[in-house]
């Protein structure tokens, strides 16, 4: 059984791209995913600060992949920024990882992250089979 994704009738339509609710079935593990910045294999942060979300959802894919799952798993994002992104490329990131439904999430602005490159961290929920 699969994450159901909804916008319940009875409050309002999201103000951007994601859902009100998601509903993970009785039958799934839990995964919780300590906050991925925008960091590659070796080490070094992106520039900018759409590089680094687009590279911090990428590694939430890969953990999520190693736990047998896949992005449809994340049943919840957290994102945390230190500067207005361009939403236009925020925009292809999100088509990227979320090409059905995506999944409920906040945005949060803060004054800064645990150093001062870092612009973004996302934390993430997810339920893999």
């Amino acid at each position: 059984m699969s994450i159901k994704f909804c916008n319940p009738k009875n409050v309002p339509m999201p103000a951007a791209g994601y859902s009100n609710l998601a509903i993970i079935p009785a039958n799934r593990r839990l995964l919780v995913l300590a906050g991925q910045i925008g960091n590659t294999m070796n080490g070094d942060i992106l520039n900018g600060v759409e590089a680094q979300y687009h590279q911090a959802l990428d590694n939430i894919n890969s953990i999520v992949l190693s736990e047998g799952g896949t992005f449809k798993d994340v049943a919840r994002i957290t994102i945390f920024l230190t500067e207005k992104p361009d939403n236009a490329l925020i925009k292809q990131s999100n088509k990227h990882y979320f090409s059905e439904q995506p999944p409920a999430m906040s945005w949060i602005y803060v004054s800064e992250l645990f150093r001062p490159d870092v612009k973004v961290e996302i934390e993430a929920i997810a339920a893999v089979n």
